[in-house]
């Protein structure tokens, strides 16, 4: 059983907490993406992690055993750092077997293995030319390859996607997803895109501030966000300020009926988010509370319309999808909205507050 444990891991510069107390769990053969903005700890924890950083307290459990003393050189981790940092004076092959070369693996045997690791990440036939010579898809490959020869039990990647273009990015993404469910290597994605952890992980563990803020499947993440950091940072929400009242909520002279919990007494301050997907337009028959709305801005995406509106509880962004039913909307134009009440996801008002729409 190669599942790695971290047990109150934390890490401090001076007098920073770059990392609070942290207790995660990482399934044998499980992608878990550590996502967050820049500054939120994910990148030092991976360290902790690799052995590149010493943590301040806690352990490391690996399969049972307690690495958290143990050199860097000595885990069998497998790392893709974001450079790649491939050597240019040599070829592919000799790139991906130069690990194995150095640490006394016969010639003969290195170079098969490294043969079938290039067949393995789709770059049969690249072994003699030089990492010049490829493409930034093909080099990160080439990284992977390197990375997956000494055979580790733990993989790790830091922001591995954020050198490609976004088409290539994307495709990228699958690609390493499914080489990672053939394999079956327990491995950790540290990334600030939120679209690439949902595409790949089977678990997100979403940071700020050195702190998790929630740890789950990218589908819970998304529907069930443990705060209003989580709903702004994991896709797009419209927020609000409100107060409880009897059990619903009051925004201003607006009254929204909905399920408030029972965490939330009368008179509590409250902060409301709704996915654009969410409130629908026009639509007398659905149940909710219907507010009118004036259209101020239109957006077409394609497959979808983002339709900005400003309402008697504030701005809002409406993503309508288009088909053959499309409907014509125009900028000016009148309309009502209706606010579903399964579709409010309602947390205590922070003293810091995301952005009024996103």
């Amino acid at each position: 059983m190669k599942g790695l444990v971290l047990d109150n891991i934390h890490k401090s510069f001076g007098s920073v907490r770059a990392v609070e107390k942290t207790r995660l769990d990482f399934a044998e053969g499980e992608l878990t993406a550590l996502l967050g903005p820049s500054g939120c700890g994910k990148t030092t924890l991976l360290r902790m992690i690799a052995g590149l950083e010493e943590p301040s307290g806690g352990a490391l459990i690996l399969g049972g055993r307690d690495i958290t003393a143990l050199p860097a050189h000595k885990r069998r981790f497998g790392m893709v750092f974001q450079s790649f940092a491939l050597f240019p004076h040599l070829t592919v092959l000799e790139n991906v077997v130069y690990s194995l070369m150095i640490s006394g693996t016969n010639k003969a045997e290195a170079l098969e293995k490294g043969e079938k690791l290039l067949d393995l990440v789709q770059l049969a036939g690249y072994g003699d030319r030089r990492i010049t010579a490829l493409s930034g898809g093909q080099r990160q490959r080439v990284a992977i390859a390197r990375a997956l020869a000494q055979e580790p039990d733990v993989f790790l990647l830091d922001e591995p996607m954020s050198a490609l273009d976004a088409k290539l990015r994307e495709d990228m993404q699958v690609e390493l997803r499914l080489l990672q469910q053939r394999l079956g290597i327990t491995t950790i994605v540290v990334t600030h895109d939120q679209r690439e952890a949902m595409t790949m992980a089977d678990k997100i563990v979403v940071m700020s501030q050195g702190r998790v803020e929630q740890v789950g499947a990218p589908h819970d993440i998304y529907h069930k966000p443990a705060n209003a950091f989580v709903a702004d940072f994991i896709g797009r929400a419209n927020f609000f300020d409100a107060v409880v009242e009897k059990g619903n909520l009051r925004l201003g002279d607006t009254l929204i009926e909905t399920d408030v919990p029972a965490q939330f007494i009368n008179g509590s301050p409250v902060r409301v988010a709704i996915r654009p997907e969410g409130p629908a337009l026009d639509t007398p028959d659905m149940k909710g509370t219907r507010i009118p709305a004036k259209i101020t801005f239109l957006r077409d995406l394609g497959p979808v319309r983002d339709i900005h509106l400003d309402t008697a509880i504030g701005p809002m962004i409406v993503e309508y999808a288009t088909g053959e039913t499309d409907r014509a909307f125009a900028v000016g134009s009148a309309t009502d909205v209706t606010l579903p009440p399964g579709a409010l996801h309602i947390f205590p008002r922070e003293n810091t507050a995301p952005s009024e729409a996103a």
